[in-house]
């Protein structure tokens, strides 16, 4: 039997439990409920927000500089009534871990009071609770005015629960939709074809005999709803109406945040039409890049995969074929010679292509037993807690303790992944964008559109490609007993499920098959997300995850410039046999990952690439706006939003030879920057007209330095290890 698929990181030992922070337990607790629940990533990127923010505002009460976020605030019009706590000299750190537990337990016994796995849930929350941390479940008293911590961690849970029944969310009705309705009726993915579609510019629900979700769990509905289609309605952490532009369709409004326009359209009437086919066309060239026999090696390590630069994403639907790799797979991605923190080569990592594309499809989708897409950012975050030596806000400053690192942390990705759900599905609720599975059957269906001298050409059919997508001949083993296949379309791609019997030894592999019968890399009883596609929710999650990280630590780079997750041989993918060899995913930062999260949804056929870019694009925005929101809450000062063209990133820090420096803010004119030591001894200056610069320090002395942008009145101190 193969092993249930939940991340798990190098080197992150059991005997670092016992020094985790009470924060950070609750985090576990939480990240082992919603792979229990329900696989739905927008709701439980608001509960990670949510009982992330909880716990922020119980440790906030006993802060003199920190302000909370919900206690004792007007939010989104919600009044939060709070009275000073008295506090017990001398006992503020037990009294703070224990009003922390108290709002979280309580918060997590209520989200998950409906969830499948809520006995598991619930006796998960106790073990800690009560097991661990000796507190008294019976305790419900929310009187804090006596001093109780216990009672102050009930008052600021039950302030969360009011809260989340008037935020848009519809929790009361179980996050049901209120207006939305599908324009096209449902496809059988077991089915031949697409026969029911209406419209090939929007999604299409999906039906099944048995449907389960991406957590394990069996659903009853035959055909599942669009989840979360009216999101944008959610109040959100730090989007603002200048970021909103509102739509209507059938009397109804859909709220849309960083409006990225309509995506590439099929049919006569479109400018576009050839970019649609372009797109849903490379799914099913990708999808020939998942097997290992095809003698295709390839270098995955960290010298060729990554280091993309922001500005390096294509700006316009036309620029898309530039930046993927349309035959081999991949981007424009070129990888570093050195390790940025260590200075060191990285290690060579020869593998198949069809292993590393099948593990990443599998490994980003997050499932089954899946902590969603913004939970497994949350692991990536413990993880590079876990290996962080000194924990400094920003990389710079005093050193936290493990409770104010876990609590700022995860009270800041809490509401970035909060926004990037809000933002990318009121995208797909008014966008309403088709699936590749969809798209690329009804292409098949009308035919093709290569070569209008044959009988089956049709302008909205499939764009022919040689060795790739063609047309079922006579003599083809593909034509039938009575020929009845000649004419259709047949593609070379993964072949499905139907060359799977048992997932434990069969491998489907890639050869040619009707293209009626194309399925994405993903279970049978599974197949695709059962909402639009356009934009790229994993895009989104991970970008602005990746952002946030990259503010919070100060640096982009994983801890040591290293980053690693091992898919063992034949153990690790769930519905066919492999990988062939051991496989490790690796990243030197953030965005590499990030990057490589966003390539794992176009091989596993769930997005087209036009669904991610602009999830990058997004993700990256709403990752520093929620960063730089956040301060406010640290300081005390709230009700402002800082300047978030002003931000410059100096990273890393502590630095051993290379210093990146990255400029939020389009850079028109020269930049100088001068550069003191300890001594105040200028022993640098350097003038230049880019927003991102590298600055070799490799000959510099150990030590502090002051790095002063003159133009800008900034000054960052910076490390020399």
């Amino acid at each position: 039997m193969k092993r249930a698929f939940i991340i798990v990181f190098l080197f992150c030992c059991l005997s670092v439990k016992s020094q985790q922070s009470v924060a950070r337990k609750w985090n576990e607790v939480l990240l082992e409920a919603i792979r229990n629940d329900y696989a739905r990533p927008t709701v439980h990127a608001r509960n990670l927000f949510h009982i992330s923010a909880a716990m922020f505002d119980a440790w906030a009460v006993f802060s003199e500089e920190s302000q909370s976020y919900l206690l004792g605030n007007d939010l989104h019009g919600f009044v939060s009534q709070f009275e000073n706590f008295k506090n017990i000299p001398g006992a503020v750190e037990n009294l703070r871990e224990k009003a922390v537990s108290y709002a979280a337990y309580r918060l997590i016994i209520h989200r998950f009071s409906n969830s499948p796995g809520a006995v598991k849930i619930v006796q998960l929350a106790n073990e800690l609770f009560t097991g661990q941390l000796g507190y008294d479940a019976n305790f419900v008293s929310i009187d804090y005015s006596t001093g109780s911590a216990a009672a102050l961690g009930n008052y600021i849970a039950m302030q969360y629960i009011e809260y989340g029944l008037q935020d848009g969310s519809n929790e009361a009705n179980n996050y049901e939709n209120v207006y939305y309705t599908p324009i096209n009726a449902p496809l059988n993915p077991s089915a031949i074809g697409n026969q029911t579609i209406i419209d090939p510019n929007r999604w299409q629900p999906l039906s099944f005999e048995e449907f389960i979700d991406q957590s394990g769990n069996v659903i009853k509905e035959k055909t599942p709803a669009f989840l979360s289609p009216e999101w944008g309605n959610v109040a959100s952490f730090a989007l603002t109406e200048n970021d909103l532009t509102n739509f209507e369709r059938n009397s109804k409004v859909y709220h849309v945040y960083f409006d990225p326009g309509q995506p590439p359209q099929l049919g006569s009437n479109s400018d576009n039409s050839d970019l649609y086919k372009w797109a849903f066309t490379l799914n099913a060239v990708w999808a020939s890049h998942l097997s290992s026999d095809d003698g295709v090696l390839w270098d995955i390590s960290p010298n060729t995969i990554g280091n993309i630069s922001f500005s390096s994403f294509p700006t316009s639907f036309s620029d898309y074929p530039s930046f993927y790799n349309f035959f081999e797979g991949g981007d424009i991605s070129m990888g570093r010679n050195l390790n940025p923190v260590t200075g060191a080569p990285y290690q060579v990592q020869v593998v198949p292509r069809g292993d590393y594309t099948r593990v990443l499809a599998e490994f980003w989708a997050d499932g089954p037993d899946s902590e969603t897409p913004p939970g497994h950012w949350f692991v990536l975050l413990n993880y590079v807690s876990d290996h962080i030596f000194e924990k400094r806000f920003k990389g710079e400053g005093e050193v936290l303790n493990d409770l104010e690192w876990d609590i700022k942390s995860y009270f800041i990705l809490g509401g970035v992944v909060h926004d990037a759900a809000i933002a990318a599905w009121g995208i797909k609720g008014w966008y309403d964008y088709i699936r590749p599975i969809s798209a690329i059957r009804y292409m098949a269906s009308k035919g093709q559109s290569t070569d209008s001298s044959q009988y089956n050409y049709n302008e909205d059919g499939i764009s022919l490609i040689d060795g790739y997508i063609e047309i079922v001949q006579e003599n083809d083993a593909l034509a039938g007993e009575n020929g009845e296949n000649i004419g259709k379309i047949k593609l070379n791609t993964w072949k499905g499920h139907d060359y799977i019997d048992n997932p434990e030894n069969d491998v489907a592999g890639v050869g040619w098959i009707l293209a009626e019968n194309w399925w994405p890399y993903q279970r049978p009883s599974f197949v695709t997300p059962p909402f639009a596609g356009y934009l790229s929710g994993h895009s989104t999650y991970s970008r602005a995850a990746a952002e946030t990280l990259t503010l919070l630590t100060g640096s982009e780079c994983f801890p040591e410039g290293l980053g690693e997750f091992i898919a063992k041989k034949n153990e690790f993918l769930v519905f066919e046999e492999g990988p062939s060899q051991d496989v490790k995913l690796q990243w030197a930062t953030y965005r590499d990952a990030s990057d490589q999260c966003s390539l794992s949804r176009i091989w596993g056929g769930i997005h087209p690439p036009v669904d991610d870019i602009p999830g990058r694009i997004i993700g990256e925005k709403i990752g520093r706006q929620g960063f730089e929101y956040s301060l406010q809450y640290f300081s005390g000062k709230t009700n402002s939003m800082p300047d978030l063209n002003s931000e410059v990133l100096v990273y890393p820090n502590p630095i051993t030879n290379e210093l990146n420096i990255k400029f939020y803010k389009e850079v028109d004119s020269p930049i100088n920057i001068n550069v003191y030591d300890m001594m105040g001894k200028l022993v640098l200056t350097k003038t230049f007209l880019e927003s991102t610069i590298k600055i070799n320090m490799e000959c510099y002395s150990k030590g502090l330095y002051l790095l002063n942008f003159s133009d800008k009145n900034l000054n960052r101190l910076i490390v020399k290890k």
